[in-house]
């Protein structure tokens, strides 16, 4: 890894473990949500929205049952369950307009600026797509204009379930006028 990489992101990890007794301040929650709110989006448009459950209150009680098991194991001892959803039409009306082809696009750019402002904030998170999305739409009434994408648990990480981390090599993610050809000149990179 390049030493010039932002430290946030070198040594940003999705942890499993959270401290259970940690409590999201509301300032750094604003915090958070006004990093999202600042990501670029298509044309200004903004097509995210966001859930939030705080661990032990009413959103929170509704998030966790609708977790699948693999989740639910680690997930409810985080700080807070956050569900980011995408606009896909203008309206809830069967003739509203389909939506920008980027608001998935630019929820995970809103996403992006919120998991990178917890690192800054010394709080880790994990994103995850293991829970039931019909079942959280229909229990929050999410419009049928939008649609549930994504979860994330924030929260005080634990370090003691940090695996070695690895990413696939840039010659296979990274290429120039050939797909398949890799776009830097150190093929082994």
């Amino acid at each position: 890894m390049t030493a010039e990489l932002l430290p946030l992101l070198r040594e940003r990890r999705s942890v499993r473990s959270y401290d259970a007794s940690h409590e999201l301040r509301p300032d750094e929650l604003r915090t958070l949500l006004e990093a999202a709110q600042w990501a670029p989006s298509a044309g200004n448009s903004q097509p995210w929205a966001f859930l939030v459950g705080l661990r032990g209150d009413e959103a929170h009680r509704v998030f966790v049952p609708l977790l699948a098991p693999s989740v639910r194991r680690w997930a409810p001892t985080a700080s807070a369950l956050v569900f980011a959803l995408h606009q896909v039409a203008s309206g809830p009306g069967e003739d509203a307009l389909l939506y920008s082809d980027y608001a998935a696009y630019d929820l995970g750019q809103a996403v992006a600026h919120l998991t990178v402002q917890a690192s800054a904030l010394g709080l880790s998170t994990h994103q995850f797509a293991a829970f039931d999305h019909d079942g959280l739409a229909a229990a929050c009434g999410v419009p049928a204009h939008w649609l549930v994408t994504t979860g994330i648990a924030v929260g005080l990480g634990v370090a003691s379930d940090l695996a070695p981390r690895t990413r696939r090599p840039l010659r296979e993610i990274a290429f120039g006028a050939r797909f398949g050809e890799s776009v830097l000149p150190d093929a082994s990179a």
